[in-house]
């Protein structure tokens, strides 16, 4: 087993479902790296066309209740301030003088990573954000049903409308569809005594129902540079690392709105190649929990590290927890000290 300081860090980005109000808010203000990098993918937002007022709104009412109801679960908001705070937590830590060896993003979290990486820059970002949200106008109503069940296990609910949308563990697996049949399937599930819930959100992202919201993403991505990643991103669409013949073709991000998600087989083969601190840089704490069931976790070879709490909180636990990560990394070795 390496010893913790020379172990290289690994960010992790959430997706749908991590989202919860005002997510990272209290780093905001008060933390200059997230501050800058939010300011600047907001400003981008509004230069594209999106509606960042309305983002900020949603994201740092001091009141969940003075936001438009259920608004952080609309995807429309959640999927860009889930991309923003994701990098604006990167960008913090940069700040820091932590340099990733890899980035692991989740859904959403990969296009996020995407961005910190290099593939596309900010004012590329900020179109391509505001522009999903024409691409999520496009997919019909449905959902996404979180099982503690394996993907060959919940063959029998699955057909041409429901679809497993993601692997996360061995026996953690995410069905989608359209809303209709995936209400039906969820029902089957508890009659057979599986559990399972709802993922926060109101679309049947990662299922065949997304796919006409894929093929007005592409659109998007006219005119838009792409580049080589500057750092190595595993990718869970495919579970291995993001290489030229993806990174530079647009359909390789934008199918990723209907295709299923690989954080399972994407984990595991990273691992493989060393040990590694997994940080997660976003709210909810799943991929860290999830994580924690690998066998190199279990044994103490790799680690896990949270950046904010698992759930809402004072603006102090923002800054509590997230101070506490850059304390940990900097005794490893691959952080300054605050």
């Amino acid at each position: 087993m390496r010893d913790s300081a020379a172990r290289p860090v690994v960010l992790m980005l959430p997706g749908q479902g991590a989202q919860y109000a005002r997510m990272g808010a209290g780093l905001y203000g008060n933390d200059g790296g997230f501050t800058a990098a939010l300011d600047r993918l907001f400003e981008a937002y509004a230069t594209a066309g999106g509606d960042a007022e309305r983002l900020r709104a949603v994201w740092l009412a001091a009141d969940p209740a003075d936001a438009p109801a259920g608004a952080i679960h609309e995807s429309a908001c959640s999927q860009p301030l889930l991309f923003a705070v994701g990098y604006a937590l990167g960008e913090a830590l940069r700040a820091y003088g932590v340099v990733p060896h890899a980035l692991l993003g989740h859904s959403v979290g990969e296009f996020a990573a995407a961005g910190l990486a290099g593939v596309f820059d900010v004012a590329a970002a900020g179109h391509l954000l505001a522009s999903r949200g024409d691409a999520l106008a496009a997919i019909g109503p449905g959902g996404m049903v979180a099982v503690a069940a394996s993907a060959r296990e919940l063959a029998p609910y699955t057909g041409t409308e429901v679809v497993v949308g993601a692997v996360n563990g061995p026996r953690q697996s995410v069905l989608a569809g359209a809303r209709g049949p995936l209400a039906e399937a969820a029902s089957r599930l508890r009659k057979d005594g599986l559990v399972c819930r709802a993922v926060a959100g109101d679309l049947p992202f990662h299922s065949p129902a997304a796919a006409e919201g894929a093929r007005v993403f592409r659109e998007a991505f006219a005119g838009i540079e792409l580049r080589l990643p500057s750092v190595l991103v595993q990718s869970t669409a495919t579970g291995r690392p993001v290489g030229a013949e993806d990174a530079l073709r647009p359909a390789f991000w934008a199918d990723q709105i209907a295709a299923p998600v690989l954080f399972w087989p994407a984990l595991d083969a990273l691992l493989s190649t060393g040990d590694f601190t997994l940080v997660e840089a976003g709210p909810g704490q799943q991929l860290v929990g999830w994580a924690k069931r690998h066998r190199a976790v279990r044994s103490g070879a790799s680690a896990t590290l949270p950046l904010l709490p698992p759930q809402p909180g004072p603006a102090d636990r923002d800054r509590a927890v997230f101070d506490a990560a850059v304390a940990a990394l900097s005794a490893d070795g691959v952080a300054k000290a605050g």
